[in-house]
């Protein structure tokens, strides 16, 4: 047993454990304070672009959220039409005299939208996004799915007492919307095209369809192609290949908004003002930064008590 300065008496085995616990919470509530803190001095520092001049790599992009052609998105629990959904359901669950809501089903939609800022249009891909909504609702009922699909438990939750807490955010056609993220675009001349890799991938496709490339090329009418041929086939396809090349070229640009390829830096969505944004996330660097400091009085307090 160990004395904690003579107010408790813990078994070895639970004094090990409450250690580990509040030891660990304190260094990720450290991780946490500085990476929300570091997320605030992005969004501070970094400049708004505009889509059109947008240079490629981290920028910050500020615009109206449109659904590019698609129809909107229900969101799973409400059917509420948006762009872009997370939703958590969470069930009162009792342990002896004690309850507390577990998590029981939890998601967030992927399909990406655009963002127009008036200059240009961009592709937002959410996948991997932290996202700040300001749209946000809860409830709660007696069904796991409060609109009747997958499980049912209407009636027989009822019956048991099973209670369950529904929590949605989304983001509406038509939402200013803040992003910090990595900006890509494609096409319109932009890249490097292979004109050699593209003549021989051609003659591969002809060569998947032999009777036709002898149509073509088999100027002898003898069944096979000589030398001579041969070197018309590779002509043909590299005329053919800089014709993709041109066709290319001539493409409007796609841009895209993704997560950035290098570890550290952000990618986020709002529909906050950027002041807001910001305000937000020093305010949970420092809840974080009070959160350590508790966690971390303890588990001091747990270690030294080792040495009593």
């Amino acid at each position: 047993m160990i004395d904690l300065y003579g107010v408790f008496l813990v078994s070895r085995g639970a004094h090990a454990v409450f250690t580990g616990i509040s030891s660990v919470l304190t260094l990720w509530l450290l991780y946490r304070m500085f990476t929300r803190l570091r997320r605030a001095r992005w969004v501070e520092d970094t400049p708004t672009s505009k889509i059109r001049s947008a240079a490629q790599g981290l920028v910050e992009l500020v615009g109206q959220v449109e659904a590019g052609g698609h129809a909107p998105l229900l969101s799973p629990l409400s059917g509420r039409p948006c762009l872009w959904y997370r939703f958590t359901v969470e069930e009162l669950q009792r342990r002896g005299r004690n309850t507390e809501w577990r998590t029981v089903e939890r998601g967030s939609s992927d399909r990406p939208f655009l963002l127009g800022d008036g200059t240009g249009t961009c592709w937002v891909q959410p996948a991997a996004a932290e996202v700040h909504p300001r749209q946000r609702r809860r409830w709660e009922g007696n069904r796991r799915w409060p609109l009747g699909h997958k499980t049912q438990t209407g009636v027989l939750g009822a019956l048991l007492g099973r209670r369950y807490r529904y929590t949605e955010e989304w983001l509406h056609e038509g939402d200013q919307l803040y992003a910090l993220g990595w900006f890509e675009s494609r096409g319109g001349g932009r890249e490097a095209m292979d004109a050699q890799s593209i003549a021989r991938q051609i003659i591969s496709r002809w060569k998947a369809d032999y009777p036709d490339l002898l149509a073509r090329f088999d100027r002898n009418g003898d069944g096979q192609l000589d030398q001579a041929e041969w070197e018309g086939v590779r002509v043909a396809a590299a005329r053919e290949a800089q014709q993709q090349i041109r066709s290319a070229g001539e493409a409007p640009a796609l841009h895209l908004l993704v997560k950035p390829p290098h570890k550290g830096l952000p990618f986020l969505l709002s529909d906050h003002h950027e002041e807001q944004l910001s305000q937000r996330l020093r305010r949970q660097s420092g809840w974080s930064l009070a959160g350590m400091l508790l966690a971390g009085g303890v588990a001091a307090w747990l270690w030294l008590a080792l040495l009593h």
